[in-house]
């Protein structure tokens, strides 16, 4: 008789607000342990000294978590002028220093450059792997490696405060992919005065805002009673980028088994990608074709 997996059957997300200096599995084991949920997951880690969002997925939500890693997000940041470090943040070893401290105009100028389609190299000390194995752990062992650029899309980089000659403080949005890091050491390269990221916060993620995302505290306090459950949000949230489309009785029926099923659309073209609902429920998400969705997914969603 095999075992039973410990844990219940709940499907939702849950809006986390990040503290500094907890890993984002961290985060998910201890939501996971407060809900008593069988299965979890996130859209997007955070560095551990960043604070800010991070979205667990529990449940059927898991397979949604694409749609919400994919979707844009916005980060405020702290960037440090004048010194470069090895890990393009504040918990490395400073590498090069300058005494030059751009004007503001300057660096509103040069934020032009990193907006649009970019490309962009991450960090010494990230988690792409090279050879099979993390950079990061190859950069422990006093490594440089030469790391392939990625394409990046970033919709704005904004100046909104200088706190002092040494600081800035900056609000990228972007898309999927994006190292914060990055973009600090090459703003700081481009200005002549290198630069790293000195704090980090992800405002929001998609659908969600870090202002409704509860803290570990709350979220400690609240475990394993009904009242966290309040906090859980629809697995449908993720969908935002997706139009819905009501599945009639028959149609949900087909759908929940995996099968093609009729839906109410008007406004969908043909082979479109599409969430189907019923009662209010997200079903599948699959293909608009001549009256049906064809599932690509189906969410078997119980509580």
């Amino acid at each position: 008789m095999g075992r039973r997996k410990n844990g219940r059957e709940i499907s939702g997300w849950l809006v986390v607000d990040k503290p500094a200096g907890l890993t984002s599995t961290a985060v998910v084991n201890k939501v996971r342990w407060a809900l008593d949920a069988k299965k979890a997951g996130h859209a997007g880690t955070l560095d551990p000294d960043a604070t800010g969002v991070l979205a667990v997925a529990l449940g059927e939500a898991t397979k949604t978590v694409p749609y919400v890693t994919d979707a844009l997000k916005a980060y405020e940041f702290t960037m440090r002028l004048g010194q470069a470090t090895n890990t393009d943040d504040a918990e490395g070893e400073v590498i090069a220093q300058s005494d030059l401290r751009p004007d503001d105009e300057t660096i509103k100028q040069a934020l032009g450059a990193f907006v649009g389609d970019i490309e962009q190299v991450p960090p010494q000390f990230s988690a792409v792997k090279i050879d099979g194995e993390r950079a990061y752990k190859r950069a422990r062992d006093g490594e440089t490696m030469e790391i392939a650029a990625r394409p990046l899309y970033v919709e704005s980089l904004l100046l909104i405060d200088r706190p002092d000659p040494d600081h800035v403080t900056l609000e990228l949005v972007c898309g999927k992919g994006g190292y914060v890091r990055s973009i600090a050491r090459d703003l700081g390269e481009a200005l002549g005065c290198f630069g790293h990221v000195r704090e980090l916060r992800r405002i929001w993620s998609g659908p969600f805002d870090a202002s409704d995302g509860l803290t570990m505290d709350k979220i400690e306090a609240l475990a394993r009673t009904p009242d966290l459950d309040e906090h859980l949000r629809p697995v449908a949230e993720a969908f935002i980028a997706l139009p819905e489309v009501k599945a009639t009785p028959e149609g949900a029926a087909r759908l929940r088994n995996g099968n093609p099923g009729m839906v109410l659309a008007s406004d969908v073209d043909y082979g479109e990608e599409v969430w189907a609902s019923f009662e209010g429920q997200a079903l599948a998400i699959g293909r608009y074709k001549s009256g049906e969705v064809h599932p690509t997914r189906v969410l078997n969603i119980k509580n």
